[in-house]
């Protein structure tokens, strides 16, 4: 039976787009079969595997609202073993038309049950926000996995991430756990990073991933032309930083 695991952050800016593609996209390259979602009407993740949102015809929007087979929407991309359930932006619209629908909370989780087992892992890629879709993602969700960037104000806003991961654990999905929580975008130059990182690991413990994604232009380079990083340059600091951190996770359910 395949895990899915939400990336999920309503504090913009904490590297969950990157996060979500490059898992992904690692997850596959260690030969596990993976489907990435982009739950977010920005459509990053989308653009950010190679396809321009604006020529998409249908998505996940359409999962949700119309109830349409996501298999027949389903897209390979380029990297073995990774497929993509593309978003655009009328999921904007899915918030406003789902909020007088009885059970609105479960609706991703019916679009998803079907397909479920037919991957090992899938990957959604929450919108920055707390509103409905992040809820149905997090409530179709096995585990979630906090990006926390190592900048100043880094603990903003994660009291209220936690406070809503235990609102839909009592009410929606008991069986959510926090997969873990992620330092991204780490300096070594500077000592603000040190001191974040030394902070959330001092408060968190556990729940905090041993692999730290480091600050590398390569991936922002690798996101530009629209590959995730382990098809850019499987070399550089960002695509080993994303290889350990699958292998983390594989390690952690296995």
């Amino acid at each position: 039976m395949g895990k899915i695991i939400a990336i999920a952050n309503q504090k913009g800016g904490v590297g969950k787009t990157t996060t979500s593609i490059n898992i992904a996209a690692s997850l596959a390259v260690l030969e596990h079969k993976t489907l990435l979602i982009d739950a977010d009407p920005q459509a990053n993740a989308t653009s950010g595997v190679g396809f321009d949102p604006k020529s998409i015809d249908a998505s996940i929007y359409e999962c949700i609202i119309d109830n349409i087979d996501p298999r027949t929407i389903i897209k390979e991309t380029e990297t073995p073993n990774l497929f993509l359930l593309p978003a655009h932006i009328d999921l904007v619209g899915a918030e406003i038309e789902i909020i007088n629908i009885p059970q609105r909370e479960q609706m991703m989780r019916k679009c998803l049950e079907p397909i479920k087992d037919e991957y090992d892992y899938i990957i959604i890629d929450c919108s920055p926000s707390l509103g409905l879709i992040t809820v149905n993602s997090l409530t179709a969700a096995d585990s979630v996995i906090i990006p926390v960037q190592c900048q100043y104000f880094a603990l903003e806003g994660l009291g209220k991430l936690l406070n809503t991961i235990k609102i839909v654990q009592s009410r929606f999905n008991q069986e959510l756990d926090i997969e873990g929580i992620l330092l991204t975008m780490f300096d070594s130059r500077t000592r603000i990073s040190k001191q974040v990182v030394d902070e959330v690991k001092t408060h968190f413990q556990m729940m905090v991933f041993d692999t730290i994604i480091n600050t590398n232009t390569r991936i922002s380079e690798a996101q530009s032309y629209g590959r995730p990083i382990i098809m850019h340059d499987a070399a550089s600091t960002g695509a080993i930083n994303y290889m350990n951190l699958a292998r983390e996770i594989i390690e952690r359910n296995s």
